[in-house]
């Protein structure tokens, strides 16, 4: 997905250069409401490849942003898209990392993402939000060429070039905005609580009535929405 704002974005800042004859990877593909490919395409790289979690318009191949380095290995392309993804993945961390990982050095990635206060919109989940802060500190292992705000909705656009002599930040502590708990945290912690969840299912179908009135249900929902 990319609005208008994200091609112009693309545009402005992905050249020739950083482009032609090159090997270029669309991590989140599905073309449902815009895509870069066609901006990218125009700049004649030597391969182009979109990968997606299903099958879609766009998706050249089938492959979790989780498993990339698995599928591809280590140094395997010059240029990343990411558009309207990195929200959406539970496990952010292991996916940034086989981002950085399947990159060149001097390769360079684009990415777009949304921020604080941005509604849910789970495609099919919906996860984090990112500010400028957090793209520059994730990427502080890189050379960040620009940051800025979508001008259109809440959201944040980055261009960074991976370095010659790359060495990867360690990510395990950092803290990125959760939506389901309205705080930071280090990972999706509705993950931890499955077992409870389940049973609270089960609950909630035998008697659910008295159970949508209790506090616990409501905060519950945002919960099942990720896991069920």
């Amino acid at each position: 997905m990319c609005n208008q704002a994200c091609i112009d974005f693309a545009k402005a800042y992905l050249s020739e250069d950083d482009v032609k004859r090159k090997d270029v990877i669309e991590v989140g593909a599905f073309d449902v409401n815009g895509s870069l490919r066609s901006v990218v395409e125009a700049l004649q790289p030597a391969r182009y490849t979109g990968v997606d979690i299903k099958p879609g318009k766009g998706v050249d191949q089938v492959c979790r942003a989780e498993n990339l380095v698995r599928r591809f290995g280590n140094s395997s392309f010059d240029v990343i898209i990411c558009t309207e993804l990195v929200e959406h993945i539970r496990n952010w961390k292991t996916a940034i990392s086989n981002f950085k990982n399947i990159l060149r050095p001097k390769g360079i990635i684009i990415i777009t993402t949304r921020s604080k206060g941005f509604g849910y919109h789970g495609f099919p989940f919906d996860f984090w939000r990112y500010e400028i802060s957090d793209l520059e500190s994730i990427f502080s292992d890189f050379v960040i060429e620009t940051a800025q705000k979508d001008p259109e909705m809440l959201g944040v656009f980055v261009k960074a070039r991976k370095p010659k002599n790359f060495i990867e930040n360690n990510l395990d502590k950092y803290e990125l905005y959760s939506i389901e708990f309205n705080r930071k945290s280090t990972i999706v912690e509705s993950s931890l609580y499955f077992p409870l969840f389940f049973a609270i299912r089960i609950i909630s179908k035998e008697w659910p009535e008295r159970f949508k009135q209790t506090e616990a249900y409501k905060k519950f929902k945002i919960w099942k929405k990720s896991i069920f």
